[in-house]
């Protein structure tokens, strides 16, 4: 939940800093363009992470949260300590490499 918050906070951010929009015309090369541009993008992975975050809440309610969507067996604690919202254990994930 803690990161679910601070993810939040982060998109709020985003879109907060995307409502000043550079000037797009012709020859203008105005920098702030670059900015917004990035700031997009950032937005865009802080929302998948927050999708991936809700999407770990809903199978921790369901009781399944923890076990690998591939091979069924439980996902290691310690993976799950550093990336919380992991659908898969450690052996499928460089299996998918």
């Amino acid at each position: 939940m803690a990161e679910r918050a601070e993810v939040l906070q982060e998109v709020e951010g985003l879109r907060a800093r995307l409502e000043t929009k550079g000037d797009y015309s012709l020859g203008a090369g105005d920098p702030m363009i670059y900015q917004w541009e990035l700031n997009l993008a950032l937005l865009e992975r802080a929302q998948q992470h927050l999708a991936e975050i809700e999407a770990a809440l809903e199978q921790l309610e369901m009781g399944i949260y923890g076990r690998c969507e591939r091979c069924g067996k439980p996902i290691e604690p310690e993976r799950l300590a550093v990336l919380s919202h992991t659908t898969v254990c450690s052996q499928c994930a460089q299996r998918r490499r």
